[in-house]
């Protein structure tokens, strides 16, 4: 398998704003944001590969992911986005292979997590927020360039006889498309299976009608027409929207963590490494001060409304855990405060769910309880006195793989549900936790949801809401085994067998999408086709011809 090569920063961090874009453009008109791919070839995370042909890094899509989150936040009027490039006869060669090649094989299988998850962010705008996404494809665009042009709803494609788009990876690197393209050819845009199968085997791609006539894009147009045609069809796009006409916004301010050795600490979220051990604690306070109630209270409090921020620093801690410590296989998570204050922080959302603003609180939330879902770390909830697991931070305690309660006569402890819980926060098999939780006895859903009154730990096992719930002398006991069992097992098989039970019941392109990822990539990844000596990724732009082990597995 080739090593890695890449001088890549020991710590990534994931926040950026418009000013300090290195690769995208935003510009605004109305209803209408543009924004333009211009990557910068030398203003990769590493020195040590040049992003040519707009081509990317994980670094160009950190500020893609940054880009699309503030237009749903601060640009309220924004209803429709054109994706483009400034580059002539170039949209994107898709990710740099010279970046892969030399890359880890647990960084190529993040990368590919991270941009998977913004295109889906993409997709979730266009059907929750009114924002539809038109790619104008000005040039070639191939690979993960056209994986984020299918991430759109719609596409069209510049007719200058040399134009076209492809998905090449098979034939020139004997890899997959690591975005979803595969899937979203089919499922999506319902391209005839035999023609995608013609189509994912030809390095120069399809152009002009013919990828029309195919599906794989909506329209062509000539150079002369394309721009206007584009403008034209994105004021369209616009006028379906229920987006308000004008703002204000809420400005995304900075999460101002402050990074030690062996933490991460935010506002309302702890992260804590414990690397012997290789586990990792992630704890999630409560409101303290007072919530505004009203959406006058709520635009006002902008950012720091506990709900955004909270949840903002819960998605910036589980990206660094990804991306920073591989070595971290299980994640306790934990919350403090007081329960009554999370659940009426969950009442005034759910009152003013229609206001676009809280619509996009609670839809980020949504993503980012999806992110708990699709990383590759074991997640224990300790459910203790102190802890206010409920409503949307109980959302927590169910993603995590086990619960444990802590059932102590002389020390209350109770978890609670929520309106949130009964379908705002759903997972990405369209279910909610609670229908996948008991997809077998689904009257049970609506039984907890009925319940009022918080659940003590007797009463959380009889409805099936906790894993465990060990008394006082065994507590101790138990958490401590479960933790130094887990950290025992294979890595490989946890990521495996996590990413099998975490999405019963049905199959959307979403869960197709990751299940398929992480068993390629876990698979194809690190086979000697792609990566060995004579591998194809491992021989791309060098003189060599890859060998390969023809033997079908």
């Amino acid at each position: 398998m080739a090593t890695a090569t890449h001088s890549i920063p020991d710590r990534i961090t994931f926040e950026r704003t418009p000013v300090t874009y290195n690769h995208w453009k935003l510009d605004f008109d109305g209803p209408v944001a543009t924004l333009s791919m211009d990557v910068r070839e030398d203003a990769g995370l590493s020195p040590d590969y040049k992003l040519k042909l707009n081509s990317y890094d994980l670094g160009v899509d950190i500020e893609l992911a940054d880009a699309i989150q503030r237009i749903r936040f601060e640009h309220p009027d924004v209803r429709t986005v054109v994706v483009t490039s400034l580059k002539e006869r170039i949209f994107c060669a898709g990710a740099n292979i010279f970046m892969l090649r030399g890359s880890t094989h647990n960084w190529k299988v993040n990368f590919c997590k991270f941009t998977n998850e913004t295109r889906l962010a993409m997709e979730d705008a266009s059907e929750n927020s009114g924002i539809k996404f038109l790619a104008a494809l000005n040039g070639i665009c191939a690979g993960g360039g056209y994986e984020l042009a299918l991430a759109c709803d719609e596409i069209i494609l510049v007719d200058d006889g040399n134009s076209a788009v492809s998905l090449p990876e098979t034939p020139l690197l004997a890899v997959l498309p690591g975005t979803g393209g595969l899937t979203r050819v089919v499922d999506k845009r319902k391209v005839r299976r035999d023609l995608a199968d013609f189509f994912s085997t030809i390095a120069e791609g399809v152009r002009g009608k013919r990828a029309v006539e195919w599906r794989l894009v909506d329209a062509v147009y000539p150079t002369s027409q394309f721009k206007e045609r584009v403008a034209r069809r994105a004021r369209e796009l616009a006028a379906q929207s229920d987006r308000p006409e004008s703002g204000p916004g809420i400005t995304l301010g900075p999460l101002n963590a402050v990074v030690a050795d062996d933490s991460v600490t935010y506002s309302s979220v702890t992260l804590e490494i414990d690397r012997a051990r290789r586990v990792a604690t992630l704890t999630v306070a409560a409101p303290i001060d007072e919530q505004p109630t009203t959406i006058d209270g709520i635009m006002a409090a902008g950012d720091q409304f506990w709900p955004l921020r909270a949840f903002r620093e819960l998605d910036d801690a589980l990206l660094r855990l990804r991306l920073n410590e591989p070595l971290i296989g299980t994640v306790v998570l934990k919350t403090v405060g007081d329960q009554a204050s999370v659940l009426a922080v969950d009442e005034t959302l759910l009152q003013h769910k229609d206001h676009w603003a809280v619509r996009e609180i609670i839809h980020f939330m949504k993503r980012t309880l999806k992110r708990v879902d699709l990383t590759s770390r074991s997640f224990f909830a300790w459910i203790e006195p102190g802890s206010c697991f409920a409503g949307s931070l109980f959302e927590l305690a169910i993603a995590a793989d086990r619960s444990y309660m802590l059932d102590d006569p002389d020390q209350p402890n109770t978890i609670a549900l929520s309106g949130l819980n009964g379908g705002s926060l759903p997972m990405s098999n369209g279910l909610t936790r609670l229908q996948t939780r008991f997809l077998g006895t689904p009257e049970r859903v609506d039984e907890v949801l009925g319940e009022k009154e918080p659940f003590d730990p007797q009463a959380a096992m009889d409805a099936g809401l906790v894993s465990f719930a060990p008394d006082e002398l065994d507590w101790d006991d138990e958490v401590r085994l479960a933790v130094e069992g887990r950290a025992a097992f294979s890595p490989d098989a946890l990521t495996g067998m996590e990413a099998n039970l975490r999405f019963a019941g049905p199959e959307t392109m979403e869960t197709k999408i990751f299940g398929r990822l992480t068993a390629w990539q876990n698979w194809i990844f690190i086979r000697p086709n792609a990566v060995g000596e004579g591998g194809a990724l491992t021989a791309y732009g060098t003189q060599k011809r890859p060998e390969f082990d023809f033997n079908r597995t």
